[in-house]
């Protein structure tokens, strides 16, 4: 039998969000955002085409540095389902290919982009348990900048699946795209006054089949029209809030 939530996508979300917002009922779970962590610096996007199998082993492959945050994106090969790497492809690649203006490599492609310093506000991301194949998710961005008032941005919600290195052959450790939102927040349209003090979307997102849920988090970032990030963050679980952080009910 299919599951219930299975079913009902916007009450998976409730439910997942509450099962990771009342962490004082429950010792064991995890806090999962990017509160605490200190802000990315660069995003390093590292391209595999499914068809090239020696890529993913590649030692020459780029490794980020220090407050980089790394994504890895496996784009559908022509030889579709029989393309080595065609179990983690993903079509969201395809999309984030056609968002950076680039075509499909045969082999890798990698983009580094500089997160743009500036007044652009504080972005937020943050997830909590996986259940019935969905795991609530959440990107933020607040105060929305008083200087953003003719531009349309794109938020990016990334879920990843952390693999250490070695995990099928890699040798680095890599943050596997598993699934994608994508959202405008247009700053030309006329807010409310709620809506100038935030930006936030929020959504169940399905985890692919063969996840683990141990190892997933979210990784976001803000664009401008030009395609420059203006803001990124990326979630961490940790046993206890951090300090100073109330706890949520």
């Amino acid at each position: 039998m299919k599951p219930f939530f299975a079913s009902y996508p916007a009450l998976a979300f409730t439910a997942l969000l509450l099962l990771g917002g009342s962490l004082q009922n429950l010792h064991a779970q995890s806090f999962c955002a990017s509160d605490g962590q200190p802000r990315p610096v660069a995003l390093l996007e590292r391209f595999i085409n499914a068809n090239c199998e020696s890529c993913w082993s590649d030692p020459k492959t780029p490794q980020p540095g220090r407050r980089e945050i790394a994504l890895d994106w496996v784009l559908p090969g022509d030889k579709g389902d029989d393309a080595p790497l065609s179990a983690v492809a993903s079509r969201d690649a395809l999309a984030r290919l056609e968002a950076l203006k680039q075509p499909v490599p045969a082999q890798t492609w990698n983009s580094a982009s500089p997160v743009k310093a500036g007044k652009t506000g504080t972005l937020r991301v943050a997830h909590g348990l996986a259940l019935s194949g969905y795991m609530g998710a959440s990107i933020e961005l607040k105060p929305v900048p008083q200087t953003a008032t003719d531009q349309r941005w794109t938020a990016w919600l990334a879920l990843v699946e952390t693999l250490p290195v070695g995990t099928e052959g890699t040798p680095v450790e890599r943050n596997l795209v598993r699934n994608v939102l994508e959202t405008s927040w247009n700053v030309r349209k006329q807010l409310s006054k709620e809506e100038r003090k935030r930006f936030f979307e929020s959504r169940a997102m399905s985890l692919p089949e063969g996840v683990n849920p141990q190892r997933v988090r979210v990784i976001g970032w803000v664009q401008d029209e030009q395609g420059r990030v203006l803001a990124a963050a990326q979630s961490r679980c940790t046993s206890n809030f951090p300090p100073g952080r109330p706890k949520e009910n």
